[in-house]
Formats: C-alpha cells, structure tokens, sequence
C-alpha cells in the first residue's frame, strides 16, 4: 500500500471534516406549518358590520337557481389570522347542483399564475435563473418570430409581447393535447411588439416560465410546485391539476362562449386534470389564506420561510419602473410585480376604489379576486364561478366593503 503524503492526509482530513460537519449541522426538515388561525372580526381589526355588507351581497347573489353567482366562498384575515369563511350557492351554475361543500376546491383560473411564478422565484434565490437574461438561454428555441432579445423579466411582467393564450389554443383544447402541447406552442409564438415596449397579459408568457423551471430543475411543473411550495406549507387542499382529489370536491364554473361545444372545456376531467400553469390550480379559501398571509409575512409562515424578504419585495412592487422603453403612462397606471398584479386603481381592472397601488394580488377569469394590503397587513379571498368579465363589478362592489371593514 501506498503511503499518503502530508499534503494528502491533511486534505483528506480537511474533506472529511467538512462532510462531518455538514451533516451534523443540517437541519432537519420543518414540519408543514397548520393553516391560518381563526378569529373574531373585532379581534383583528375588523368591522363586523361592514364586513357583513359583502356577505350580504353575495347571499342575495347566489339565491336561487337562476342566481347570477351560482358558488362563492369569501375569507378575510389581518396580521396572520382570519374569520371564518363564508360559502354560499351550490356546486356548479346547473339550476340542480347540490348546495356548496364545506370542503369545496374553486378552480382558480389565473389565480393559479402567481404559484408558478413563485416556483421561478425559487430558482432565482438558488442561483439558477436570473431575470435579467434573455429567454433563449434557458430555451434556444425561442429564438424564432423575432424573439431573440426577449428577456425573463418581460414574461414576469407581461411585457414580452406573447399573445395571451397559446396560437392553437383553441384547438388543443379540443384535442386534449398534453401540458407540452400548449408549451411548444406558446415557445413558437409571434410576439404582438418589441419586448419591453407594451403591456399585454400573457398566458403563453407563463408557460414559458413553467418551461423555463422544468428545464432548470429537472422536474415537471407539478411536481416542482409541490415538493417546493404546497407540501411545505401542509396545503392539502391545493393542486396543480386535480389529480388525486375527489372530483365532488370541484366547483364546476360557468363556461365562456369559446368553450361550449368543445371537449377540453373548464369542468372537462382532461382540463381539470391537466393542470395548466397558466390556469389550473384548484383550492380552498383557507388553504390560500396561507400563501397570502405568507406573503404578508416576508415570506415566512410558521417554521417554514418559503422566500426571503428580498424576493418578497421584488415580486409585490411595480418592476414596470424597471423597463426603459414602456411608455410612463403603463408604468404609472398599470402597475404590475413579478407574477403578482398591483391594483390599478381607476381602470376597469381595478379591484376597489378603496385600495391603493401598492396592493398586491391577483384576478381570474373565472370569477376570483385575492388581493393584499401591506399597509394594513389584511388580505381578502373571493372565489366564485360566474364568468368576471360579464360582471366585473360585482368583484369590485365586494372588494369595497370589505376595504372599507379595516378600522
């Protein structure tokens, strides 16, 4: 046998040192923190008879079989505690459908985005991504239709110029396609504009970032948005995709015009199963009351800090202010993070007259509105499912009582 020199046995000692060490000093994994706690309106800062005022709303909303609102759910929490959720109207907007679950999972449509573009967060944190490169470093392919100078932080911010939904949408729809389907076609997309130029929202845009964390972590987007944000959190209500949960549970939606006739329509097993970053979360008021109270929290919620504070900061401030080339009018009016929307007070989007620019949060088009205030450190859950575009008000109208509720 051969004998080490010093040299050697100083650096074998050295290597086994640190790997002792290494081992010893890892932590052990925190258990999944529970869900939000519950409180009185009057214990956290709550008018209980201003709040009523939206309950109100949606209770004369949601009666009978012709109700405007078939299914909705309301939550409202300050300073990492809630009130009790509010359900009202029945299981889906058939005049027959049985009355709402206690445990009923509302398809989040675009809700669903500000989950996926955590996960490319997270891989930010870790050194993997920057948002400052261009795309076509993370997918070569890209680089077709003029897209070469795309950067990642235009898909964070809608600015990309990718259409909204993929070209052949439709028609994968129809087809049933797979996940890859819709990514393939959003990647080879002809952009609207010059990147960094408009604001247009794009569902092709977050595709192409759950692609971008596919590549990077080796691990589908289901997967990844589990193992890393759900299952740490103990959200068991939650999915990407509603595989693995009783489809009883599912909140059938109203389904828009372009989607009636066609098989992969919203309450379609395929649709609600594929689990579209885009738009295919499922979840329950409270489970979402922890990714909210989180948020409001730094990034931290129980023993489990998800992100840090820096992260949380640059996702819920407007980055529109970090692009050169957008006109100041968008960057004023229309103010967006990364991933999380801030409220764009005075235009059609906005979700109240009574909440700032600096709330963040997030709308679907399938009838939900979450939105945060860090100044009040109060958030507010709405999840229905009668179509927000043929009334956006009503979301408005329910926002407002409950802003007006912080006292």
């Amino acid at each position: 046998m051969n004998r080490l020199s010093r040299r050697e046995m100083l650096a074998s000692s050295t290597v086994l040192a640190g790997s002792i060490l290494a081992s010893t000093s890892r932590a052990k994994p925190a258990q999944p923190p529970a869900g939000v706690p519950e409180a009185k309106p009057e214990d956290i800062g709550l008018d209980p008879r201003r709040l009523q005022v939206a309950y109100d709303l949606l209770a004369k909303w949601t009666n009978g079989p012709k109700a405007p609102v078939p299914s909705a759910v309301i939550l409202v929490g300050r300073n990492g505690r809630r009130v009790a959720a509010r359900r009202f109207g029945r299981m889906g907007p058939e005049p027959d459908a049985k009355p709402i679950r206690h445990d009923a999972m509302f398809y989040m449509a675009s809700v669903t985005k500000p989950v996926v573009f955590t996960a490319a967060m997270l891989l930010v944190e870790r050194g993997q991504l920057n948002l400052s490169d261009r795309v076509t470093r993370y997918i070569p392919e890209f680089a077709v239709n003029g897209k070469e100078e795309t950067l990642v932080l235009h898909l964070f911010t809608h600015t990309s110029g990718l259409p909204d939904e993929p070209p052949n949408n439709a028609r994968l729809r129809d087809a049933q396609a797979p996940l890859k389907a819709f990514i393939s076609d959003s990647i080879k997309a002809k952009p609207l504009f010059e990147p960094g130029t408009r604001f247009s929202y794009s569902s092709s845009a977050t595709l192409t970032v759950a692609e971008i964390v596919q590549r990077l972590s080796g691990q589908s987007i289901h997967d990844f948005v589990h193992r890393e944000i759900l299952d740490p959190l103990g959200l068991k209500s939650t999915g990407l995709g509603s595989k693995g949960f009783d489809r009883d549970r599912l909140v059938r939606t109203t389904l828009p015009a372009y989607q009636k006739g066609i098989k992969g329509h919203w309450n379609s097993r395929y649709w609600q199963e594929l689990g579209s970053p885009a738009g295919g979360l499922f979840s329950t008021a409270e489970d979402y009351a922890v990714l909210c109270a989180l948020m409001l929290n730094g990034g931290e919620w129980g023993q489990v800090r998800l992100l840090s504070p820096a992260t949380v900061h640059m996702m819920t401030t407007n980055r529109l202010n970090d692009l050169p080339k957008l006109p100041e009018p968008i960057r004023r009016t229309q103010p967006w993070g990364l991933g999380w929307k801030l409220n764009h007070l005075g235009l059609p989007g906005s979700w109240s007259d009574l909440l700032d620019r600096d709330v963040f949060g997030h709308t679907g088009s399938a009838g939900n509105v979450v939105w945060m205030n860090p100044q009040t450190k109060g958030f507010c859950i709405i999840f229905t499912n009668y179509l927000r575009a043929k009334a956006p008000w009503r979301l408005v109208h329910l926002c407002n009582a409950v802003a007006a509720s912080f006292v």
